[in-house]
């Protein structure tokens, strides 16, 4: 039916005079946006791109120390049995093969085979390895992992990091399954070069980051609080949908509760429990950040970003803009991106900003 509605546009606007080239463009557009959800939304407003990844093979008994990082680091054991230590965190998880995780919090942490042993400094062995190889460590063969070090190159960061623990861990045997072709893709990728296998092993990383945090969130047990929790709830993913799909819409507590078949109160309630704020505080902070990104990667002027956005004047857009980034859009322009709000009186910190966001 989808590819019928795409040949109907596609003539339509050919007989409307629109060039073939950008009736495709169109088209495309659309079945994008058709094929987004909220999560898709955030990692895509995030600008998510890997800058590392890569794997070491390892032989007998090692213990690496690794410093405090920026962005996420995402690994699996493909073969072996191992430790992982992070700091903060009382207790060592052990690994065995299959098993997956991230490290969203940038803490610095240990992988071992003991966790007895003496560390290592990581960067003493794996600095010379090239991006997207394999270093084999002691002849290798007793423990095999990959992984990816990945930059978040939007200015919210906290929105998805901050509501994910220290550590998540992906180890259900039923979920095992499911990264499996990503590993041995990988691995076969890493242990036999072939052209454009660099850009191959990137895009596994980046599916294995996807993969882990969709495993994270079926997993995610009761009272977990936060936007990314709350799409696993039916209805409350369907009234963030709502949002994300059009933040221009005069949208409110009333017509989303309607919309997802729930009475106002109850909606409200529910939202707010789920979600860790109300429904219009989150649509807010939704806009806003669509508004920074914007004003961050386009030369839009305010005028044509506010009613883009839900807002009649550019006065009641830039209000709530400062209100919620703690300065003006101008501001946020001029300042070249700033990767978090500046704090000062009047002035939201970033804990305070992505508060619903992160749960």
């Amino acid at each position: 039916m989808a590819t019928s509605l795409n040949r109907w546009l596609l003539i339509k606007m050919v007989i409307e005079g629109i060039r073939p080239r950008y009736c495709v463009r169109i088209i495309f557009a659309i079945v994008r946006k058709g094929l987004m959800d909220p999560l898709s939304d955030v990692l895509s407003l995030l600008k998510l791109r890997s800058y590392r990844c890569g794997g070491f093979d390892l032989g007998g008994e090692l213990s690496l120390q690794f410093s405090r990082h920026e962005g996420i680091k995402c690994y699996a054991l493909v073969s072996g049995r191992g430790w992982l230590s992070v700091e903060g965190v009382p207790d060592a998880v052990e690994m065995i093969a299959g098993d997956c995780f991230l490290l969203p919090r940038g803490r610095p942490f240990r992988l071992a085979t003991d966790v007895s042993l003496m560390p290592v400094d990581a960067l003493t062995i794996l600095a010379t390895a090239p991006n997207g190889g394999l270093r084999v460590l002691n002849g290798g063969g007793d423990c095999f992992m990959v992984g990816g070090h990945f930059a978040l190159t939007g200015t919210h960061a906290g929105i998805l990091l901050g509501m994910l623990p220290p550590i998540v861990h992906i180890r259900e045997e039923s979920d095992k399954g499911t990264m499996r072709w990503s590993l041995e893709r990988m691995m076969q990728e890493l242990r036999d070069p072939q052209p454009g296998g660099f850009l191959i092993a990137q895009h596994l990383a980046h599916l294995m980051l996807v993969q882990a945090l969709r495993l994270h969130l079926a997993e995610g047990g009761p009272g977990q609080i936060g936007w990314l929790f709350a799409l696993a709830d039916q209805q409350m993913s369907a009234a963030i949908t709502c949002m994300h799909d059009n933040p221009s819409h005069g949208w409110t507590v009333q017509t989303l509760a309607e919309h997802v078949g729930m009475s106002r109160s109850t909606f409200a309630l529910k939202f707010k429990e789920k979600v860790g704020t109300s429904p219009m505080e989150y649509l807010t902070r939704w806009r806003m950040l669509l508004a920074s990104d914007k004003l961050a990667n386009t030369s839009d002027p305010v005028s044509a970003i506010a009613p883009v956005l839900g807002y009649e004047s550019e006065s009641a857009f830039s209000t709530a803009f400062k209100r919620v980034m703690g300065c003006s859009p101008r501001q946020y322009r001029s300042r070249g991106n700033p990767t978090s709000p500046p704090n000062g009186e009047g002035e939201l910190t970033h804990r305070e900003l992505t508060t619903g966001w992160q749960g």
